[in-house]
């Protein structure tokens, strides 16, 4: 038996229960991993509320970094010591071991700690997907970053700005601004205390953005559509704000703008867009083009807290649990 946290029924934070669970013995193709890491996400929470569904009960928790303790039969590539990654698929991190497919797993560079390797695999993947594939950021281009100091919004901000574009953020607070600054924000907007569609204008010069990565929803897709340059990208990866509302196809056509809504998995579907996907951000971090920010960690068994701090903007940067036996 391992501690999991197990989540019964939909709900808050208080949800998150701290149990006992058999893991079992990894089959042909699996691999057992006792996990030193376990990266918190946002949608971590859409599926405790039940935005995302699950079949309940179930064990949440979408990346993790652990050492393989056993793997199954017939299976090669793989041994015990081994240090793997991964995010996505399956559900399931929230766990001191858990059972994985090989396939879902990456080798963790040596040079990699654990923990960073554990708050970049998702976010770091999402970032890589956002601004190599889904929309290509170029030198020139101007892009507009939503949530700027936040896990993904920090990485989307240093990728972009390496990348030759010109980056302007929007963060809650003074202080995320300047960390936001710091992450290769060339324009900070806090959008407590201006209009971020307003400000964007008078940086822009009215021109608009070639894109917007908008992972909060609700309170910004109207205003972001409005900040986009004629036959710019609407990049909607995330909804911390809620669900927004229906959007009519003919709104996109004044400027033919161009709405996606990504989701990892379509984008990494094959084992080598994985492995691509990940060497790349591992390369970014050990050459110092991605500056890892984990600012805060967590016992596993404290997730409720962690949950309840993420959901209030009490944390900048990524957000780790740490297995309390690890």
């Amino acid at each position: 038996m391992v501690k999991a946290i197990r989540v019964h029924e939909h709900g808050g934070p208080e949800v998150l229960k701290w149990e006992d669970v058999e893991v079992g013995e990894p089959k042909e193709g699996e691999i057992r991993v006792k996990n030193k890491a376990v990266g918190l996400n946002f949608i971590d929470v859409y599926f405790r509320k039940g935005v995302y569904k699950s079949t309940l009960p179930f064990t949440p928790g979408n990346e993790a970094v652990g050492v393989v303790t056993a793997v199954g039969p017939g299976l090669t590539g793989r041994k015990v010591g081994d240090v793997v990654a991964y995010a996505g698929h399956p559900l399931g991190s929230y766990t001191e071991e858990q059972i994985l497919p090989a396939s879902a797993a990456v080798a963790v560079p040596p040079s990699i700690d654990p923990i960073v390797a554990a708050s970049i695999m998702l976010k770091g993947m999402t970032a890589q997907v956002l601004v190599r594939r889904c929309f290509k950021v170029e030198p020139g281009h101007t892009v507009l970053v939503h949530a700027a100091a936040g896990g993904v919004g920090s990485l989307l901000c240093q990728w972009a700005s390496a990348l030759g574009a010109t980056v302007i953020g929007t963060v809650s607070s003074e202080a995320k601004a300047a960390q936001a600054a710091e992450d290769g924000c060339h324009h900070v907007i806090i959008y407590t205390q201006e209009d971020f569609v307003a400000s964007v204008d008078k940086i822009t010069s009215g021109q608009g953005v070639n894109v917007v990565y908008d992972s909060i929803g609700k309170d910004t897709f109207q205003g972001s559509l409005a900040c986009l340059k004629p036959r710019g990208y609407m990049v909607y990866f995330g909804e911390s704000s809620g669900t927004p509302d229906p959007l009519p196809l003919s709104a996109l056509a004044a400027k033919s703008l161009f709405l996606t809504r990504p989701a990892l998995m379509q984008y990494n579907a094959t084992r080598d867009e994985l492995v691509e996907c990940a060497s790349e951000v591992f390369a970014n971090v050990a050459s110092g083009v991605l500056r890892v920010r984990v600012n805060h960690t967590y016992p596993l068994s404290h997730a409720a807290k962690a949950h309840a701090d993420l959901e209030a903007r009490k944390t900048s940067g990524s957000v780790v649990l740490l297995p309390d036996a690890a």
